[in-house]
């Protein structure tokens, strides 16, 4: 989506027959303040304040003491108990204790997880919590609106937006269908789909990304030589449309953005595979935040 002056400036290039010229620096930062926006959401990446992994049958959630799903002080001392029958996961509220689940008064039952599509989520106060699955773990995430990060949150900062890093690659197709093995930092691997490998240039120079596919768009995850100084360690995360007929794909790395591990210990990110660690600085996009 282009801002109103973009697309003002677009209008006007085509009534006078000029070249049109795309303002990069206007697109990165529009994208960008929608990219802020979500993730200083209620329900965005800075609330994430706890994950617990759960163990076949009950597991107690509250603020007390040695509980399996560790809750914020504003909890009760037992919200209630989450449990594990194979791969399905019940709620049964404490007593006395009023949640909800899709805006409805829940008074137990089972919760659909994130491996089913969107979860339910049980809210009491600010508190927000939903069942994931992960491989063959199932855990439980607890969010808070009021968590001291989204509270405290004064931005990213960013490398200057450049045209030098919007870069077109061509796709090469795989010959067979595959899937491309991804590390994650849970030491797992998780196997994603792949529709070939993105190729291209920067000074002069061939480089090669492997890309996971998510509907009509490609999600890269690729580590640089700026991880060691200037961006966050792990690598960051970038999305590009799937190529239509002629194979040929954007990569805008002024779009290249943290993955959620960088500002919450309990996220459960994917890590670059070992063909995407590019031997080259790219000073585009996010940089680091704090000390992470």
């Amino acid at each position: 989506m282009m801002t109103s002056t973009v697309l003002a400036s677009l209008s006007a290039a085509l009534l006078l027959g000029s070249p049109v010229k795309t303002d990069i620096e206007a697109e990165t930062r529009a994208w960008h303040t929608r990219r802020l926006e979500r993730l200083t959401a209620e329900d965005g990446w800075l609330s994430l304040v706890g994950l617990a992994w759960l163990k076949p049958g009950d597991n107690a959630a509250g603020s007390g003491e040695g509980l399996a799903v560790s809750l914020p002080k504003s909890a009760p001392a037992q919200l209630g108990a989450f449990r594990l029958e194979g791969e399905k996961v019940h709620f049964q509220p404490a007593p006395g204790v009023a949640v909800t689940v899709g805006g409805k008064p829940f008074a137990g039952g089972v919760l659909r997880t994130d491996a089913e599509g969107e979860p339910d989520v049980v809210r009491w106060g600010s508190l927000r919590l939903h069942a994931i699955r992960r491989g063959e773990r199932t855990g439980i995430r607890v969010r808070d609106s009021e968590a001291e990060a989204r509270r405290t949150f004064h931005g990213i900062p960013t490398y200057p937006a450049q045209a030098k890093w919007r870069v077109e690659a061509r796709l090469e197709p795989a010959k067979e269908a595959r899937m491309l093995q991804v590390p994650t930092v849970m030491g797992t691997v998780e196997p994603m789909p792949s529709p070939g490998t993105l190729v291209f240039q920067l000074d002069g120079k061939e480089y090669r990304l492997d890309p996971a596919l998510e509907g009509n768009q490609l999600f890269v995850i690729f580590a640089d030589e700026t991880n060691r100084t200037d961006t966050y360690g792990a690598g960051r995360f970038l999305y590009a449309d799937v190529p239509e007929k002629d194979g040929k794909v954007v990569l805008d790395f002024n779009l290249a953005y943290n993955p959620p591990c960088a500002f919450s210990k309990y996220a459960t990110c994917p890590l670059p595979p070992k063909q995407n660690r590019l031997k080259v600085r790219i000073e585009a996009g996010e940089k680091r935040v704090g000390d992470h």
